[in-house]
């Protein structure tokens, strides 16, 4: 059944991952997890320390081709009435530096302790949500 608005929401930012869903200008999709923050109506992710096959990332190229993407946080369970789903969908603009984007990482970092001990000092990515939507079996 459909979530209530506000539990879609409350999950939302409550989830510790998310997968972020991008498209390049022709329309090919892109798929990748993300650890997130959500502060009114944005949410945040980071290009974080941890090793990447380049700094080219096809999401940042996908998101100045196209900013319009989808975030998903779920939750899987054996037990099927135990399971749930919220999709935001939004716009995405990169932040390369500047006092929004300090503040962004602060949020990061109070969510997860590994953004306190080595703090990140690649792009942050924001999106504007649009609609957030979401699914459980039960209510």
């Amino acid at each position: 059944m459909r979530l209530d608005p506000t539990e879609a929401r409350r999950r939302l930012e409550a989830a510790r991952s998310a997968r972020l869903a991008t498209a390049s200008a022709s329309g090919v999709p892109h798929l990748v997890p993300i650890t997130f923050a959500v502060d009114d109506d944005r949410l945040f992710f980071v290009i974080d320390h941890k090793p990447k096959t380049t700094a080219n990332l096809r999401r940042l190229r996908n998101i100045s081709e196209n900013p319009h993407v989808s975030v998903l946080v779920d939750h899987y369970a054996d037990d099927w009435e135990q399971l749930w789903w919220v999709r935001a969908d939004g716009i995405a603009e990169v932040w390369h530096g500047g006092v929004e984007r300090h503040r962004a990482v602060e949020l990061l970092a109070a969510k997860y302790p590994q953004y306190r001990a080595a703090v990140p000092d690649g792009p942050v990515v924001v999106i504007s949500l649009g609609q957030v939507t979401g699914w459980s079996y039960t209510d």
